[in-house]
């Protein structure tokens, strides 16, 4: 005796590969499914419609069926309201308590689709009632005794982005996916373009940064893009900043000189002795204030009010004052980053990169850059399927871009 259940798909269906996509989840799930109605747009800005009855062996099998479906855009013909079950201690939520995308969601309450605020992945969805009910996403161990928890997929409607049926405006190149292939200037300059309309329409452009961009003698560059208003936050880990003082002080980043090469005398202790300048000033912000600091890219965050966070890790130096050490405290302060940003530079981190992509709504426009293909290729396998991946040396990208963006350097 078999079990089924109809699902409902609607948008561009069809050229997101959305169809393709649940017809492939069921048949690998061991199920079956009858198309029951299938209305195709027939002009660009016509959307598909579809309905599907899904069918197992048992309702196990239909639960897990459904649930893939459920999360890649297919969602239950029949809508009741969302399961609430209250968490019963801080940090403990239900069992079988719904695990968020990073997409779009809706909670079905009283009648009513909540949209969910905050949206990003691996999140419990916690529902205030009342006169204005909200629906909004939390971290577990945010989450406290009594919080009311959405529980199970009825009462879900989850909401991909679909692939735009043309290329046009800035954003049209940015698809997602990985490539080496693409021409690095004219894809340089889209995103340079991509940032200019974001800017125009109020956007905020938030660098995730990682020590290489400093090697790599892109750091003057970026400092410019800091200091123009392209960049107006900045997420890195203790290491980008050190050096990037350790250059400003001593000329060089990891002892070597960025503009010659050469390993300076003793240069190997530069960063420490930079570590060691900042923690005398009290913090990065002190040593910029007194003269300590005069130039780079935490120069700029300073003396523009550019707000940054230093996420600190096991293997730091010093660390710096300004990092913060407390992995959860890092969290929340790279996640209250990640809801602010309407598009994200990743340039050349991989630890970072992965970390700020799991706190970003896949409606967040993504630009992953690393001369290494495993960088971006693990932030789309986690679940950033909206990024564009760039394989090149952020040595070249950064140069580039500010020249796009800015003219020939000072």
């Amino acid at each position: 005796m078999t079990v089924s259940r109809e699902v409902e798909l609607e948008g561009h269906i069809i050229d997101s590969g959305m169809m393709q996509t649940c017809f492939g989840i069921i048949m690998d799930l061991d199920g079956s499914f009858t198309v029951e109605a299938f209305d195709i747009g027939r002009r660009k800005e016509d959307t598909s419609y579809a309905r599907l009855l899904v069918e197992a062996d048992d309702p196990e099998q239909l639960q897990s069926i459904v649930h893939e479906l459920h999360q890649n855009g297919a969602n239950p013909a029949d809508p009741k309201d969302a399961t609430l079950e209250p968490a019963p201690a801080d940090q403990v939520v239900p069992h079988g308590f719904y695990s968020t995308t990073n997409h779009p969601t809706y909670i079905r309450h009283d009648g009513e689709w909540l949209p969910v605020e905050r949206m990003e992945m691996d999140c419990a969805v916690v529902v205030e009632d009342g006169d204005d009910p909200r629906a909004h996403t939390k971290v577990l161990n945010a989450v406290e005794a009594g919080d009311l928890v959405v529980t199970g997929d009825t009462g879900i409607r989850v909401e991909p982005p679909e692939r735009p049926r043309d290329a046009g405006g800035a954003f049209g190149f940015m698809q997602g996916g990985v490539s080496s292939e693409r021409p690095s200037e004219s894809t340089i300059r889209k995103v340079a373009t991509a940032i200019e309309e974001t800017k125009r329409a109020g956007g905020t452009v938030l660098a995730v940064c990682g020590p290489a961009l400093i090697h790599s003698g892109a750091r003057e560059d970026l400092a410019r893009l800091v200091r123009e208003g392209y960049v107006d936050m900045l997420s890195a880990g203790n290491g980008f900043a050190v050096h990037d003082i350790e250059r400003d002080l001593y000329g060089t980043s990891l002892g070597v000189d960025t503009e010659t090469l050469d390993h300076a005398r003793h240069g190997h202790k530069h960063h420490i002795y930079a570590i060691s300048e900042v923690i005398r000033e009290g913090g990065i912000e002190a040593a910029v204030e007194s003269g300590t600091i005069e130039s780079g890219v935490m120069y700029e965050c300073v003396e523009n009010d550019r707000p940054y966070v230093l996420a600190g890790s096991i293997r730091d130096d010093g660390p710096l004052p300004d990092t913060i050490t407390d992995a959860v405290e890092a969290q929340d302060a790279i996640r209250e980053q990640a809801h602010e940003a309407d598009m994200v530079l990743m340039l050349s981190t991989l630890l970072h990169s992965v970390a700020v992509g799991n706190c970003l709504p896949s409606t967040t426009r993504v630009v992953c850059v690393d001369i290494n293909p495993s960088t971006v290729t693990q932030l789309l396998d986690r679940g950033s399927a909206q990024a564009v991946g760039m394989v090149t040396d952020i040595g070249t990208f950064v140069p580039i871009l500010a020249d796009q963006l800015l003219g020939d350097g000072d």
